[in-house]
């Protein structure tokens, strides 16, 4: 084709295509990439997009293209301008050869893909998390970078929901996008978004159900018209939308548009005014069909359907059995529980009886993700779904959600609350177990129904009920209705059994607590289950421990210094958990005996002992960093200012002799830690091992994704350090990110849930590939299925080693265990193996014991279980301080001066002890406390209360109800009995104290009203 007829072909093109190119075009970009265009036609071209919209500058921009002069190779220079400056669908209908032209039927899907987002525009802007699902976009290659800094830089200025309107302004404009928008809100957790958009009916959504045939599949990735339909009727459609919806119905009733349909009446320019802009074509050209109204309504609610294996574990809890389901990691537990409840919701509604389903769970979390990924997906179109933890933002009762909802997801916690809560305001001695319509309760990750953990407690309540309902029977009087018991577990346990006989007794135990009738693994269709699992392959990696370690030398070397100063000799190896928990017990006979030299130097002792834990686990400048900032911390407490003193008055220090030896005992030894801890020639042989493994690992498999499962939150931080500052890693790709707890237990800045949500959102979606996490990640949350676990040292028990193992979930994964040879750890993970044997040959027992027999069992357990909770009640009972709280008082842990009397305690919101003595200001110092700012958010002031004789931390200063209050901690003081003859006690909580102390008297502290 000669150049003329080339650019004659090219206008016309453009002139066939102006309306939809006006929308498809973003001004901007494309402008960077044509150099051919004068300045002056830039800048015109950017008045009209910025005075009068994206429309107008494309149509100004598609004017001065017309109007030349056009050089050589203008039209392709175009082309690319419109390919690479992210407006795809653009340049297919501009491009000459037709090679890409949508066809009318195209054209015609498009338009109802944009109406199906125009139609769900404010629930879409109101529920996507936009930053995620953009990333998403560019890691699939929807978007470019662009899009992406643009939606980043939306949702940060104005917003979540102007950077959805963003994003969905740009996604519309790009070819192919609409099946694959679908995916991205799918793997970013929005799948409700996309089975709204595509008439999903569920057949196809993970972690549980197969499809039956290709063409359902086909089905559930196109966009439903039934939506448009209900959409209609559900939300007021503006009428401006009436022309344009009768278009769409007649071109579906034909199943065919017109050729020219689109090519110059413009009538397509006004479909999107919601949107901003745009409009495009999806990349299929079917869309389904129904034959009447019921079957496409049908298409709009999501169908819950079962495996046989999660239907043969299901089938006693269908029948209203109380049973305990056990399904290996990542089978679809949950899946079942949710189908479980419907199904007994149903039956409930068609016999016209109350009922209401609560799902426990142990931590927070859980709610939220059973409630979006499974309960609310399934149940919203039918039942009240809601969830509710300590992060809710609920105010109103428990009770009365319970009235509100029919399925309500909580923390134990939450439930266990309200029920004591109950007990104190039931004046009349009526015991309150649920409210009468409660009628299913299923328990997730229910082998912590144990002990005194808060399941069992909710349990006992259970059970207390089910033998007094046994009296009632006995005098023909009506029963107390009781609800139906869900238990799902992974993995039971053996409770630390050694022998068959004892984790047969486990299993019962964990049966009758949760009053089971059976607990449920799969038989019959056990070939089907271990086609859904996968098995991953298991190895060891030994480090070799011999290596000479000159840090932990030199460590050693101060350890001895500091145990021949104050005459403490142990028979316990440094570095062990038995040389911690000795120097523990020192330091706390030290302060009882008031021999603060011994308290003190137990208490650095610890300090360097848990260096040599660190330093056989990480990294020696991680040891090192650990007691500098200690030995900083210390040198601070030891150095005080007065409140009143200026800044620049200098500091009076408190240190005593046993101070001075210690800190210039680091000091001196400085230097050379310092040194040692930089020779790479030193460095952690587990570390070597770690490395080699995931280098390994990650360079086998094209997209891996892996899991490091540590001890601590330190070793966890530490490890995402090392692998950020070593660039062997990023060669083969991997993305690391830390995951660790939210609680405040820890001298470490926990993580809050958001945090861990969007790390998890990150790992799912890929921009991080590699987790190192505590122990909050072993069980329950739901983390994409992983080519390679690591245990790096970490062996606790069996269940942990199960649930971890279910992680390695992904084809052709590794399950890898890395410790020394010295450490035990490989020894205990053998015992971990026997056990997990041991675990499923007692449940096979348990399933084939005589029902009587089971049954006679079960309830000699639930009646020792419920004397053990009335005998520990008595005894609690019995160790309350009766007497005057005055009759103890409190001493500074490191002086041993008076600090007040128990008379001076009140407590606020049963947790919170304060003190209210009148002088008490006078005896400390405040001051900056930079971990507990990085622990406490929520606290209005962060400052922390030192004694201002010794430096020594008392507590902290907290905000209630706008009065500042000292907020003691018990562990930092000695607690002096006046009437006893152990006189002298250290506890580490306040419900260790016998005694009970009175609430506080807000009104009494509070300063008169009379002033402003």
């Amino acid at each position: 084709m000669e150049a003329g007829q080339r650019d004659e072909r090219f206008l016309y093109m453009i002139s066939c295509f102006r309306p939809r190119l006006q929308q498809f075009i973003r001004v901007q970009p494309v402008l960077d990439r044509l150099p051919s265009l004068s300045e002056e036609e830039r800048q015109n071209v950017r008045a009209a997009a910025l005075q009068r919209g994206e429309v107008a500058g494309a149509a100004e921009l598609l004017r001065a293209v017309e109007r030349g002069p056009r050089g050589c190779g203008w039209f392709h220079e175009f082309l690319q301008a419109l390919e690479h400056g992210g407006c795809s669908l653009a340049a297919c209908y501009a491009n000459p050869s037709l090679s890409q032209l949508p066809s009318p039927a195209e054209e015609a899907d498009h338009d109802l893909c944009v109406q199906l987002v125009q139609l769900l525009h404010g629930t879409l802007v109101d529920r996507m998390r936009a930053v995620q699902v953009a990333e998403k976009c560019l890691q699939m290659g929807i978007f470019q970078e662009e899009d992406l800094d643009r939606i980043h830089t939306v949702t940060d200025n104005r917003g979540n929901r102007d950077g959805a309107r963003e994003l969905l302004s740009r996604i519309v404009q790009k070819k192919d996008w609409f099946s694959s928008f679908l995916v991205a809100l799918r793997e970013t957790q929005h799948e409700d978004l996309a089975d709204d958009l595509s008439g999903n009916t569920g057949e196809n959504r993970q972690n549980g159900i197969e499809n039956s045939t290709s063409e359902e599949t086909e089905v559930t990735s196109q966009p439903s018209y039934a939506i448009v339909e209900d959409l209609k009727q559900q939300e007021n459609v503006n009428d401006s939308f009436g022309s344009e919806n009768s278009v769409l119905e007649t071109s579906m009733g034909e199943n065919s548009v017109d050729s020219d349909v689109s090519t110059g009446d413009g009538r397509v320019s006004n479909l999107h005014e919601n949107l901003g802009q745009s409009c495009t074509t999806s990349d299929s050209g079917m869309f389904p069909f129904y034959e009447d109204e019921e079957e496409r309504r049908a298409s709009c609610e999501p169908e819950l359907t079962l495996r046989d294996y999660q239907m043969e574990v299901a089938k006693p809890a269908l029948n209203g059995e109380n049973i305990i389901i056990c399904l290996p990691t990542g089978t679809g537990k949950t899946r079942v529980a949710v189908y479980v409840a419907k199904d007994h919701l149903d039956k409930k509604k068609r016999a016209s009886e109350p009922g209401k389903v609560i799902v426990l769970v142990n931590k927070v979390p859980l709610v939220e993700q059973h409630l979006e990924s499974e309960f609310q997906p399934f149940l919203k179109r039918w039942y009240q779904v809601i969830g509710l933890s300590g992060n809710s933002q609920l105010k109103i009762s428990f009770p009365e959600v319970v009235r509100r909802n029919d399925v309500i997801i909580s923390t134990a916690q939450i439930l266990e609350n309200s029920l004591l809560n109950a007990d104190k305001e039931d004046e009349e001695g009526v015991f309150f177990f649920f409210p009468p319509d409660f009628s299913l309760i299923i328990i997730d990750e229910c082998h912590h129904t144990q002990k005194e953990g808060v399941y069992n407690n909710i349990m006992r309540r259970y059970l207390k009920e089910k033998m007094k309902n046994r009296k009632l029977a006995k005098v023909n009087k009506p029963l107390i209705p009781q609800p139906q018991i869900l238990g799902l577990t992974a993995s039971p346990g053996v409770g630390g059994a050694t022998s068959h006989s004892k984790a047969e007794k486990h299993i019962l135990k964990i049966c009758a607590n949760l009053d089971a009738h059976r607990i449920m693994t799969v038989v019959e269709h056990a070939a089907q289950l271990k086609n859904q699992m996968k098995e991953p392959s298991k190895k060891t990696v030994v480090a070799n421990d011999k290596k000479r370690d000159p840090f932990r030398e030199e460590i050693i070397r101060i350890m001895t210094e500091i145990q021949n100063y104050c005459q403490l000799h142990p028979k316990s190896e440094f570095g062990t958990q038995t040389y911690e928990q000795w120097v523990i017990r020192e330091e706390r006979r030290a302060a009882k005996e008031e021999k603060r030299k011994e308290r003190v130097c137990a208490e650095h002792l610890k300090k360097y002992n848990d260096a040599l834990l660190i330093n056989d686990s990480i990294r020696m400048v991680d040891a090192y960093n650990h007691l500098k900032n200690f030995c900083k911390e210390e040198k601070s407490k030891k150095t005080v200012r007065s409140d009143d003193d200026d800044d620049d008055e200098p500091a009076v220090s408190k240190q005593d002799e046993t101070d001075e030896f210690l800190i210039g005992l680091f000091h001196a030894k400085k230097k050379q830690l310092k040194k040692l801890a930089r020779k790479p020639e030193h460095e952690n042989e587990k570390l070597i091992q770690l490395r080699n493994t995931l280098m390994e690992e990650f360079s086998k498999i094209e997209e891996p994704r892996g899991i490091i499962f540590t001890n601590t939150r330190l070793s966890a931080i530490a490890l995402f350090q090392w692998i950020q500052e070593n660039p062997k890693f990023e060669e083969v790709g991997i993305k690391a990110h830390y995951l660790i707890g939210s609680g405040h237990n820890s001298e470490m800045k926990p993580m809050t849930q958001n945090e861990q949500k969007e790390v998890l959102d990150k790992f799912r979606c890929g921009n991080v590939n590699l987790l190192i996490a505590t122990t909050v990640a072993e069980e329950g949350l739901d983390i994409k299925e992983c080519n390679i676990v690591i245990r790096y040292g970490l062996v606790t028990n069996e269940i942990a080693m199960v649930q971890a193992r279910g992680r390695a979930r992904a084809d052709e994964s590794t399950y890898a265990l890395v410790a020394s040879n010295g450490s035990g750890a490989i020894e205990r993970e053998d015992v971990n193996i026997f056990r997990e044997e041991m675990m499923y040959k007692a449940i096979q027992r348990v399933q084939k014991m005589p029902q009587e027999e089971y049954l006679n069992k079960i309830e000699s357990f639930q009646l020792q279980s419920i004397m053990e909770k009335q005998m520990k009640a008595k005894r609690d009972q019995c160790k309350t301080y009766k007497k005057n709280p005055s009759l103890i008082t409190f001493l500074c842990k490191n002086c041993h001066k008076l600090v007040c009397s128990g008379e001076d305690i009140q407590v606020i919101e049963d947790m919170h002890h304060v003190s209210v003595k009148k002088d008490f200001q006078s005896l400390y110092h405040t001051r900056e406390n930079k971990t507990l700012q990085d622990k406490r958010a929520d606290y209005q002031t962060n400052g922390e209360i030192i004694c201002k004789d010794c430096g020594q931390a008392w507590g902290n200063m907290m905000v209630h109800r706008g009065l500042d209050l000292p907020c003691l901690k018990i562990k930092n003081f000695v607690v002096v009995f006046a009437d006893k003859k152990i006189t002298k006690q250290i506890f580490k909580k306040w419900g260790e104290l016998p005694i009970r102390f009175p609430s506080f008297d807000y009104a009494a502290h509070c300063p008169s009203s009379d002033e402003d």
